[in-house]
């Protein structure tokens, strides 16, 4: 039987599976890792989905992953924290973090969280996402392995360094803006080398500054860190012409948000010993603005007015961010979710590695 898709509660149970006994993460760790990946996946960004078991495997085997390790709270005021992740991996970092962040924001009205030497956190809507369903405008951002060329530079040195803010409006979906500040995330295009070896024009330039549609090759630079030239590029581009330096300048700030207030890893010194990864997150309660039933009506109606308005020739929507994700998850929990088939062989060899039984639908 070809396999194309399995349902939500079964794949969440393989992965859990998979990293518990296959990589040792303690069982919870495993769960909330196994959770946001295929929330990734059901939302159809594979770029952040199971395939990055690979990318997981590799941390751990490297010494840069330590599953056994646990976060802990290093400085706190009523409206900030700081989180030392020790090398734990990002995910049940990420879950500690965001729920002391709502516990005081809840309390206080707002929370501002800092976290150092985490590992990769997945998909930054999912934490953000964690806060909007308490009523909060939630923020995660994160820096990353060296990804990205700033404007006018050559070398490697920041991230795609992702920015993600969600806003209750009194149904779903929430408003969720989740970008890469590069033209797209570093998935995207490891997902592009697995499909097809080739990207569009714009995506990244070569270790000499030329633009390449070489998905693999762009990738391998990413991954191994032969060189430190070559990368992706930031939204806008390579120069200012577009606005290179607007995407350039939005990476920046998020680096600063993460590394720079929680006295971390800068992108350029991840995934030297350690993975090093920073997060930065924060929550807010509408009220402090006034009462947050009426706020969630005006920014809804104003949302509907921009979502009603004229459509361009040829077009039949007009989407508002986080509905593209919203409506694919809803489809993949009735229909299943459908991974491509480089995944499932990603999935297989992992299962050979373990000792563990492949996934059928």
């Amino acid at each position: 039987m070809e396999r194309t898709t399995v349902s939500y509660d079964k794949l969440y149970g393989y992965m859990a599976n998979m990293l518990e006994k296959g990589m040792k993460y303690p069982r919870a760790s495993a769960e909330i890792t196994s959770k946001v990946l295929v929330e990734a996946d059901a939302r159809g960004h594979a770029s952040h989905g199971v395939a990055r078991i690979k990318m997981y495997y590799e941390e751990v085997e490297g010494g840069k992953n330590h599953p056994e390790a646990a976060a802990e709270v290093v400085h706190e005021t009523p409206v900030s924290l700081v989180v030392q992740g020790n090398s734990a991996p990002g995910f049940p970092t990420s879950k500690f973090a965001v729920e002391k962040t709502i516990e005081k924001a809840e309390a206080n009205g707002t929370c501002m969280t800092a976290v150092r030497s985490s590992c990769h956190f997945g998909m930054a809507g999912y934490w953000a996402e964690q806060m909007a369903d308490r009523g909060l405008i939630g923020w995660a951002f994160t820096n990353t392995l060296r990804a990205g060329i700033p404007t006018f530079g050559r070398e490697r040195l920041l991230g795609t360094n992702p920015i993600c803010v969600a806003i209750p409006i009194g149904r779903k979906p929430h408003f969720m803006l989740d970008m890469a500040t590069t033209t797209v995330a570093l998935g995207k295009i490891e997902v592009a080398a697995r499909r097809s070896g080739t990207m569009p024009i714009g995506w990244a330039v070569d270790e000499n500054g030329k633009d390449t549609t070489d998905a693999v090759e762009v990738a391998e630079i990413n991954r191994s860190g032969r060189s430190r030239y070559g990368g992706q590029l930031y939204l806008g581009g390579a120069t200012e012409a577009l606005g290179g330096h607007k995407g350039y300048g939005l990476g920046m700030l998020v680096e600063l948000l993460t590394a720079g207030l929680s006295l971390g890893a800068p992108t350029y010194d991840t995934y030297v010993e350690r993975c090093d990864i920073c997060h930065y997150f924060q929550a807010t309660r509408l009220d402090l603005f006034g009462e947050a039933k009426q706020i969630q009506a005006h920014v809804a109606s104003i949302i509907d007015r921009i979502k009603n308005s004229p459509t361009a020739q040829g077009q039949e929507r007009i989407y508002i961010h986080g509905e593209k994700e919203f409506e694919r998850r809803e489809k993949a929990l009735k229909e299943g979710i459908w991974l491509d088939p480089a995944t499932w062989l990603r999935l297989d060899d992992y299962a050979d590695r373990f000792g563990l039984e492949h996934l059928v639908p």
